[in-house]
């Protein structure tokens, strides 16, 4: 599997920018393989070009985002039964009982399969626009956290990404839900006065 799945990211290389956005696009709805493979060889190589990229790969998954959405609101539970097993769905539930736009926040920034948030964000009724802009603001921080990593090691980058990643996303998801919780304060406040 894992074998054929690389193939496969060589012949998205190819195709440079528009594989890349296939895959991004793909990743938020209904495909295995996560876009940072192409995203960050390729910003290695075009360092001039890696903010460009990260912004094509921002919009592409979003818009995937909004693919899985429509999927989970039109196909329903099924169809995420064929991605996972009954008991992660039961977790992504409870996620999102429990956090609510946060869950789509900290998987769109988070290795977590992003696919399974923006299916089940159609199924559990989620406003399209609230999808949308935890999308945005997620998979932006996630991609263009890592451009600014390529910027700034070059090709140093691809093992410090690999070695760190979980650490990464761990610091970043934190910072997120800080940001998160300063948000709704601060709304709620607004709403008093």
């Amino acid at each position: 599997m894992s074998e054929m799945i690389h193939v496969i990211e060589e012949w998205l290389m190819e195709y440079g920018v528009w594989g890349l956005f296939f895959v991004s696009f793909a990743d938020s709805s209904f495909f295995p393989i996560p876009p940072d493979v192409l995203l960050i060889p390729m910003g290695i190589s075009n360092p001039d070009r890696v903010l460009w990229f990260a912004f094509i790969t921002t919009v592409a998954s979003v818009l995937g985002a909004i693919f899985g959405w429509f999927i989970g609101k039109k196909l329903g539970r099924p169809v995420l039964r064929l991605i996972i097993s009954e008991e992660k769905i039961k977790k992504v539930e409870d996620y999102f009982s429990k956090y609510g736009p946060m869950a789509i926040l900290i998987s769109a920034f988070t290795p977590i399969p992003y696919k399974v948030f923006t299916i089940f964000a159609g199924i559990s009724k989620i406003p399209l626009r609230v999808l949308v802009i935890w999308s945005i603001i997620g998979r932006g921080a996630r991609f263009f956290l890592e451009a600014t990593i390529i910027v700034m090691l070059g090709a140093k980058a691809k093992p410090f990404i690999e070695e760190n990643f979980s650490l990464i996303t761990i610091i970043g998801s934190t910072l997120i839900a800080v940001a998160y919780i300063i948000y709704m304060i601060i709304r709620k406040k607004k709403k008093k006065k």
